[in-house]
């Protein structure tokens, strides 16, 4: 990307942010208010009968309040996008954009929140005390290890879903791509051997993920910027000693040498041509740093032929986008109202993903990307984020699991296709 290119999306993001309002969320009104009538339902006398209503009964808060459609998107500034600790308040634009996406995607309302906490204990404990208001918390852009310390405590301490987006959305696109491109080259995701590059939120959640769906521990190296991550290391903390290895590798270029599988989510450029060329035969590529992969397709295609690649950007094909999964995956839980979003609803979020790109893609899909046509191969592992199915396919596969594993709290959606569908 040229200079140029940069300091004129830079011009236009201020642009969008700060006109024809600032920002990009408002609140809308549901009801009417045309009226003295209305007024007085909308708020005094009429708001006392459903006080009432639910102070006797909580759950009342979901028939008549806006909270079974409401997720809280909070942050505390911590590691925002690609830029750091940038601090809880320069984070709201992100969170507002999260917000975006929830609605445009899955009709989700979003309250963005940002929360100055110099401790996690302090953050755990604003979130909890804010958490009747909502129906779902969405974490975003918070450091890790910390980062699992906060999910773990608000899961244990809530009945709501807690989902850490930078961890297990991009865990879930991930392993939905990573199944697609080992069917096309032929491999099994219990026998690949798999590096993966960062070992942040990420980076060890991808590992458990893929762990739980068969790939075996042993091998599975993951390295940070100290090398491989190995069982005699000092210092490790239970997140990375987690993902710990017993090998006598150290470097990058070691653990490359015959890996069928690379995941990189880390840091621009890392990946030489050289590493490339010693992994094995038909390998799977998904560099994921943003806005520079680890190894840029175009260097990668210039060295293996026989590779299926997959970056973070919408500019090359693959791209392994958040989107595909987060807005689906909360309207499936609060469609069903289920307590959390577990391991099995994550799983058939994978599922529901790979198997819709098997299917045939709409021309509203191809119109939109301007494509003439776009089936499942080495260029399409992964549905696009424009694709009008991916609700209709994710978030029922989401609520039917949570039913199956007994975290829903309420029955299958009228507006649903048949739920023996998603079993």
């Amino acid at each position: 990307m040229s200079k140029d290119f940069d300091a004129d999306i830079n011009r236009a993001a201020l642009e969008y942010h700060a006109n024809p309002v600032p920002g990009k969320i408002s609140v809308t009104v549901t009801k009417p208010t045309d009226s003295q009538r209305d007024l007085a339902l909308a708020y005094t006398p009429g708001v006392a009968e459903p006080v009432r209503r639910i102070a006797e009964d909580p759950e009342a808060a979901y028939r008549y309040t806006a909270k079974g459609n409401l997720v809280a998107v909070i942050t505390d500034g911590t590691a925002v996008l690609g830029l750091g600790n940038t601090g809880a308040l320069a984070g709201k634009p992100v969170m507002e954009g999260k917000a975006v996406l929830f609605k445009h995607f899955a009709g989700i309302d979003v309250f963005d929140i940002e929360v100055n906490a110099e401790h996690p204990q302090e953050f755990v404990d604003t979130v909890v005390r804010i958490a009747p208001t909502f129906g779902g918390i969405n974490l975003e852009d918070i450091a890790a290890p910390h980062c699992f310390e906060i999910e773990q405590a608000l899961i244990e301490q809530l009945d709501i879903p807690v989902f850490h987006d930078d961890q297990h959305g991009t865990a879930i696109i991930i392993a939905a791509g990573l199944l697609n491109a080992l069917e096309l080259q032929g491999k099994r995701l219990d026998e690949v051997r798999i590096v993966v590059l960062g070992a942040g939120a990420a980076g060890i959640a991808a590992v458990r993920l893929l762990c739980n769906m068969g790939a075996h521990r042993s091998n599975i190296l993951v390295l940070d910027r100290q090398g491989v991550i190995h069982t005699g290391r000092q210092g490790l903390n239970p997140y990375k000693w987690s993902v710990a290895a017993d090998t006598e590798l150290r470097t990058l270029s070691e653990a490359m040498h015959g890996a069928d599988v690379f995941i990189g989510v880390s840091g621009p450029d890392l990946v030489t041509p050289e590493m490339l060329d010693s992994m094995a035969e038909r390998p799977v590529v998904f560099a994921l740093s943003n806005p520079v992969p680890e190894i840029r397709p175009e260097v990668a295609m210039e060295v293996r032929d026989d590779l299926v690649m997959a970056t973070g950007r919408s500019d090359y094909p693959n791209q392994v986008n958040n989107v595909l999964g987060f807005p689906f995956i909360f309207r499936g839980a609060l469609d069903v109202r289920a307590s959390c979003i577990n391991e099995e609803m994550q799983i058939a979020a994978v599922h529901a993903l790979k198997n819709l790109t098997h299917e045939p893609v709409p021309e509203s899909v191809l119109a939109a990307y301007g494509l003439e046509r776009l089936e499942s191969g080495p260029g399409y592992i992964l549905p696009k984020p424009l694709d009008p199915r991916l609700r209709d396919a994710v978030s029922p596969a989401v609520a039917a699991a949570a039913i199956r594993t007994g975290v829903a709290r309420s029955g299958w959606p009228e507006h649903y296709p048949p739920m023996e569908n998603f079993v």
